[in-house]
């Protein structure tokens, strides 16, 4: 599904460091903040001219009233890098929304974030009305723990869980154990993070016969579907190219788990 997307000067609201490598920038984006929904990204172009693909981040909030996003993102390269030292008044070139956001059911939704897939899900869980639970997956490092907790007010501790790799905080291990640990239950998941987290909920979502939107991370470089790096295999023929694949960035990054291989 083709949505409005728009090119436009942002600007640097704030920015600090959040984690090791991890970063949270608020940027004036009046035109894509007022039509961006959550699950959907923004390339973000370097001010380096030997850079000249964007940087495609994910959005995670949106603050339409103040025309505002919320990119939280890892240093993975130079482009990220520059990104980081970005202060307050810099400006960038950035396109979006773009991509296709998870569908907003009426349905007890089991949201699931796992790494640098976490920032998605806070825009979700602030735009969803429906009943909802959260399980967020980190490897030591908390962060965006507390924002997800605000989202929920008083009834945090039953609502928003987590698993850490070397069980220093919540449950020990995966997302999956907490979901068995916790006896969690819903009618839909949304999940968004490493490949072999969305695998086994892919593999869980169908044993336990509930719909499953993921948001697949792969690799992009121009972000609009023209150039076919980031194509996924599917199980439909795509009508773009006449193939068993589609295009992460054009056609999701979400979802229906059951249609794409992870």
């Amino acid at each position: 599904m083709e949505h409005e997307k728009f090119e436009e000067t942002v600007t640097v609201v704030s920015q600090e460091q959040i984690g090791t490598d991890i970063y949270s920038m608020w940027l004036r984006a009046e035109q894509i903040a007022a039509h961006a929904v959550a699950g959907q990204f923004v390339s973000l172009y370097c001010a380096d001219g030997s850079r000249l693909l964007p940087r495609p981040i994910s959005i995670c909030e949106i603050a339409r009233e103040r025309g505002e996003i919320r990119l939280v993102y890892r240093v993975a390269g130079e482009g990220t890098k520059e990104f980081s030292g970005m202060c307050p008044g810099a400006q960038r070139r950035a396109v979006g929304p773009l991509g296709n956001g998870f569908p907003k059911e009426q349905k007890k939704a089991l949201l699931i974030g796992g790494g640098i897939g976490i920032p998605p899900m806070l825009a979700l869980a602030k735009e969803t009305d429906c009943e909802k639970q959260v399980v967020l997956g980190y490897r030591d490092e908390l962060f965006l723990l507390e924002d997800f907790k605000k989202v929920f007010g008083e009834t945090a501790d039953e609502s928003v869980y987590i698993a850490t790799e070397d069980g220093s905080a919540g449950t020990r291990g995966n997302v999956l154990d907490v979901i068995r640990e916790r006896k969690l239950s819903a009618d839909v998941i949304y999940a968004c993070g490493p490949g072999p987290m969305l695998r086994a909920l892919k593999e869980y979502a169908a044993e336990q016969k509930i719909p499953c939107w993921i948001s697949m991370e792969e690799r992009m470089a121009c972000g609009i579907g023209a150039c076919l790096a980031c194509v996924c295999k599917s199980k439909d023929v795509d009508a773009h190219s006449n193939v068993k694949n589609k295009r992460v960035c054009a056609e999701g990054p979400v979802f229906l788990a059951e249609e794409v291989e992870t």
